[in-house]
């Protein structure tokens, strides 16, 4: 699969599929494989392009400052790069505040946008909110990347039958670089656009888990800051819904997509 220089790094990137493009952005600490359930079904329909964020995967990783615009950026430049104009963004977490920056600075790079389980700020509010961050820091930094991804994936596959998803969770967590993990963490922290979000006029379609980390009522407050937003609840799934119930959540953003 192919690397491309983009805004002077090397980035990683597949296709598949043909048609207007679909532009897969992954969270923090994973890959392209964020997306594996979803491409055999969105590729029949689409020509899909997935991407390891600049510090993630096989993408190359730069020392930091990271930034939110500077993802953004990135992710600008390959769809230049691709020569296709305008394209549907579909994001989770990490990739869904990426594609809420993208569409503030690229508006024009965008016809549909669907957010999955993130919010247009990480803005710490109150000493739980402090006192997560310091442990994220603090793990990765003291017991390491496998330990994390160990304590993420009791909270992302909790139950019995997720024993393969955690452990494959675990493996592929494993794999991250610290200094890019923690570079890219801090770019995450602090971050806000939600005082520009009115002015997003692109078709969007948020997709929350009802067992998320953040609440449903979360995102209901920033939908209604959205001219042109809908909000759908997938019931009995968390953080990393497209992985825990990929049929129920390809089926609910094909439709968005095709209407």
């Amino acid at each position: 699969m192919p690397k491309s220089i983009i805004n002077n790094i090397e980035l990683y990137y597949e296709t598949a599929g043909q048609g207007e493009t679909v532009v897969f952005i992954h969270g923090l600490g994973s890959s392209t494989r964020d997306w594996e359930l979803q491409i055999p079904a969105f590729s029949k329909h689409y020509q899909t392009v997935t991407f390891d964020l600049r510090g993630h995967g096989q993408s190359q990783k730069p020392l930091g400052p990271y930034s939110m615009s500077l993802f953004a950026k990135d992710t600008a430049e390959l769809i230049k790069s691709l020569n296709v104009g305008s394209v549907h963004v579909i994001g989770i977490s990490l990739g869904g505040m990426i594609a809420f920056q993208l569409a503030v600075d690229y508006p024009e790079l965008i016809k549909k946008l669907v957010i999955v389980n993130s919010a247009p700020e990480v803005v710490v509010k109150t000493l739980k909110d402090r006192w997560n961050v310091f442990l994220r820091f603090a793990i990765v930094r003291l017991l390491g990347m496998r330990k994390m991804g160990e304590v993420l994936s009791k909270r992302l596959f909790p139950k019995d039958e997720h024993e393969n998803l955690r452990q494959t969770f675990v493996e592929h967590w494993a794999e991250n670089d610290v200094r890019a993990y923690l570079d890219t963490l801090r770019a995450i922290v602090g971050w806000s656009v939600t005082d520009k979000i009115h002015n997003i006029k692109t078709p969007t379609l948020i997709v929350a888990a009802d067992g998320d980390y953040t609440p449903v009522a979360t995102k209901e407050a920033y939908l209604s800051k959205l001219e042109n937003g809908k909000l759908i609840v997938i019931e009995d799934s968390r953080h990393a819904l497209p992985v825990e119930k990929p049929d129920e959540f390809n089926q609910k953003v094909l439709e968005f997509l095709k209407y």
